[in-house]
């Protein structure tokens, strides 16, 4: 019997639209340390289709394909931002940075429980880079919360 989600795969997996697939997969490579599972050439020297492997997640991407609906980003970056948990923010943050990522959100700890902060990619990708650090029950988050907003009112 076939299992209807692939090995390796969760429920949910981001499927981008890239204008330089090719490049974004060697930045996965030196940033998060990808490893390149898949790669398939299309028209006109593009990737019609692509996928790597960070940690234990899969992304998969094109070329941006305008002639196959593939959605533009807007401003310079896409709308959403991608979240990696790893063992050490701190040394994955530097590392992105190192590979070319412009700080958007510096690297803390933050009232949750997560040291966590954000980077923006040349492909316009903003990556959420998290350790976990402190479970943190719902009462403390939300006086956590609180706190935090209270002074920078």
């Amino acid at each position: 019997m076939v299992n209807p989600i692939p090995k390796g795969f969760h429920s949910i997996t981001p499927h981008l639209s890239v204008k330089g697939a090719a490049e974004f997969i060697d930045f996965l490579k030196r940033a998060f340390g990808a490893v390149e599972l898949t790669r398939m050439p299309g028209p006109g020297g593009r990737i019609m289709h692509a996928s790597v492997r960070i940690g234990d997640s899969i992304l998969m991407f094109s070329d941006f394909f305008p002639e196959f609906g593939s959605p533009a980003p807007t401003e310079g970056h896409w709308p959403l931002v991608l979240n990696l948990y790893v063992e050490d923010a701190d040394e994955t943050f530097a590392q992105a940075l190192a590979a070319g990522c412009q700080v958007t959100m510096p690297l803390s700890d933050q009232f949750w429980g997560d040291r966590y902060g954000h980077v923006r990619d040349q492909f316009g990708f903003t990556w959420a880079i998290a350790t976990h650090k402190e479970d943190v029950t719902p009462e403390q988050m939300k006086e956590r919360h609180d706190a935090m907003f209270a002074s920078r009112v």
